[in-house]
């Protein structure tokens, strides 16, 4: 069906929005480019326009101005949150969205857990002056506070997910007829002191292999955007392998308003389908006989969503992701098929910007090194990444376990120095429930996403002795959020059967669905039990294998520094010693109950020397020939296991189509 002339004309504009980058007014004088350690192949092009692709493409308009660019950055001390350094030239200069402790934002310093951040803004002249003006971050860590020409606007707490403040009321006469002055103030305590907040491997205080440098303040795109007096502020969609899309459109309105829906293929202003609703209800519809979204073949589809004036481009994927049982075996399956999971561990970590890749293009590159090889997912390590990561994952075809980041697992204990606990207490608690929620609220619509991971081993999780145990009530949280996905409730460790999988974390050979274990514990509750058969087998994490490389592709010069859970002295011994674990997980699948394995890791970080590729990505360890046939083995193993009749245990959820079966 030909779209009528008017909508075909939004349905343009829309797809033409992501090209539409709008000048903006920044203070240059002074940012530096730092020399950090170690750099990768882009950072000398990431110049003073980082970031310029439109950030969010769920809910992208045409309208929008990006805000990216050198700012002006001041570190202070507590107790100046309420006094904004209005009209004032703060000292330095930094690079937005780059956090200071990363050579990209010119500041290249730790410790600062107070800070500043200033810019100006202009309003486009072609902007609707009866129009609503927003002010986006995709993400500012850890709590933002937000002033507009020297008036408190709002307030964030959450490292890793956006949050939009409507600015209309503070801008300058006329809408914005003059320059408008942005303040940020950012607080991030890290791990210092007694504080608990979902912070990943993000450390200033302690050592060893696994923590990282942290990453402060603005460090994703920042961005404005012009919108009607009611608009779109969210966009749910759950399309399913039978054609049914669940959606809500959310918009600014309480009250129920029309919208139209159009599906159309990527590229094309031809309508496959067309739909109609009411905003901040679910809503769904059929598509006849869509192509379906599979790692091996990721078809999207373009969304546009028209409410009044208000019009957004989205796009979305056709695949059902559930869990079934063939011949006894409890199996994750895609649009009813076991799917094996074949991931890397991925910190999304970067020398040059720490949490910020310096740009799409080198995000994009450690999926396409990964997906050269046959990986068919990612399991997205206890790190949120920005939407464009999600896109890609969605382009490319990967399946992604999503990672809540954790919280500090090691606090000191206060009645025994040399002790630690897990869990602060309730308001912790309660913090990284509030957290979790907004994860997932936040990346359901993506079409990759496979599973949602609640804890990671154990950090922050309550003791043994909290019961009853909060992965039960987390898991059954995560599943009234979105019931179109599986939930790994604790990957790795203290296991209470929660969730739909039995995670096993294991260096350096893999024990995935298996009758061994590694004995940490004993019973339900110990680090690694036997394998749970009610359950799907995962190897959450293996391998580990490293290779110290010399000074100018690694973090530490020093080779003490460099460090994984096993060594090996050349690439070639390295490829052997890697390819003999993964020889061994494909046994596993053969013999036994195993449904994925996740590697050790996608690159190097910092001082852990275990990548497949180096820290810089200069130099991939893989042999592509070797590694690509002992994967499809992976695959074909897990195919001889696969092709027998499914059993489908559970209930028919009814979103959008989706079979969803937990027990």
């Amino acid at each position: 069906m030909r779209l009528p002339g008017a909508v075909a004309a939004l349905l343009a504009s829309a797809m033409l929005a992501k090209c539409s980058i709008l000048p903006r007014q920044a203070h240059n004088t002074g940012y530096q480019l730092q020399t950090g350690p170690l750099d990768t192949p882009w950072t000398a092009d990431v110049g003073t326009n980082p970031w310029p692709e439109h950030p969010r493409p769920k809910v992208q308009r045409e309208q929008w101005k990006n805000l990216n660019g050198v700012w002006r950055w001041r570190n202070v001390t507590a107790g100046q949150v309420d006094n904004p350094p209005k009209g004032e030239t703060l000292e330095r200069a930094v690079l937005v969205p780059s956090c200071p402790e990363s050579a990209l934002s010119g500041i290249m310093e730790k410790g600062h857990l107070y800070s500043w951040y200033q810019t100006t803004f202009d309003i486009p002249a072609d902007w609707p002056k009866e129009n609503r003006v927003l002010l986006n971050f995709g993400a500012v860590d850890y709590e933002a506070t937000v002033y507009v020409n020297g008036q408190k606007v709002g307030f964030h707490r959450g490292g890793y997910f956006e949050f939009t403040f409507d600015v209309t009321d503070y801008l300058g006469s006329n809408n914005g007829s003059r320059s408008n002055e942005l303040l940020v103030h950012v607080f991030d305590p890290t791990d210092t002191d007694r504080y608990q907040i979902p912070i990943g491997k993000q450390t200033l205080t302690r050592g060893g292999m696994i923590w990282y440098t942290p990453c402060t303040g603005i460090w994703q795109t920042t961005w404005l955007e012009s919108v009607p007096n009611e608009y779109i502020t969210k966009l749910d969609l759950a399309a399913g392998a039978d054609g049914n899309v669940n959606v809500t459109v959310h918009s600014s309105g309480n009250s129920s308003s029309p919208y139209e829906i159009i599906v159309h293929e990527l590229g094309s202003t031809e309508a496959f389908a067309t739909a109609s609703g009411e905003s901040n209800k679910p809503f769904v519809f059929e598509i006849d006989s869509p192509d379906l979204w599979t790692p091996n073949s990721p078809t999207l589809y373009n969304i546009t969503v028209i409410l009044g004036s208000d019009s957004i481009s989205s796009y979305t994927g056709f695949r059902t992701i559930s869990r079934g049982v063939i011949d006894g075996v409890q199996r994750p399956l895609l649009n009813g098929e076991f799917e094996f999971f074949w991931s890397p561990l991925d910190q999304g970590f970067w020398p040059d910007g720490i949490y910020t890749p310096p740009s799409v293009e080198a995000m994009r590159h450690d999926l396409e090194q990964l997906k050269e090889v046959g990986f068919n997912a990612v399991r997205k390590h206890i790190k949120v990444e920005p939407a464009l990561y999600y896109k890609a994952a969605d382009e490319l075809g990967f399946l992604i376990i999503q990672d809540m980041p954790s919280l500090r697992p090691d606090l000191p204990d206060p009645n025994n120095g040399c002790g630690s606990i897990r869990l602060e207490g309730p308001e912790a608690q309660q913090e990284f429930d509030r957290q979790l929620g907004l994860m997932v609220e936040q990346l359901k619509s993506y079409t990759s996403i496979f599973a949602w991971t609640i804890y990671n081993e154990e950090w922050g999780q309550a003791t043994d002795e909290a019961q009853p145990w909060p992965e039960f009530r987390l898991t059954n949280l995560v599943r009234s959020l979105d019931p179109t996905r599986l939930v790994n409730a604790v990957s790795g460790w203290t296991d209470h059967t929660a969730g739909d999988f039995d995670d096993n974390h294991h260096y350096s050979t893999p024990q995935c669905g298996s009758p061994f274990w590694s004995v940490q514990g004993s019973g339900p509750s110990g680090y690694n039990s036997a394998y749970d058969p009610s359950r799907i087998g995962l190897q959450g994490e293996f391998g580990g294998v490293g290779q110290q490389l010399p000074s100018e592709h690694a973090w530490f010069s020093d080779l003490s520094k460099q460090t994984a859970y096993e060594l090996a002295n050349t690439t070639e011994m390295w490829n052997y010693r890697s390819i003999q674990n993964i020889v061994q997980l494909r046994e596993q699948i053969e013999r036994f109950a195993c449904s994925g394995g996740v590697w050790t890791q996608t690159t190097d970080v910092e001082g852990e020397v275990n990548g497949l590729l180096s820290y810089d990505r200069r130099i991939n360890r893989m042999d592509k020939e070797l590694w690509s046939s002992t994967i499809q083995s992976l695959y074909d193993a897990a195919a001889k296991r696969g092709n027998s009749s499914v059993a489908v245990e559970g209930r028919n959820i009814g979103l959008g189509g989706m079979q969803n079966v937990f027990p």
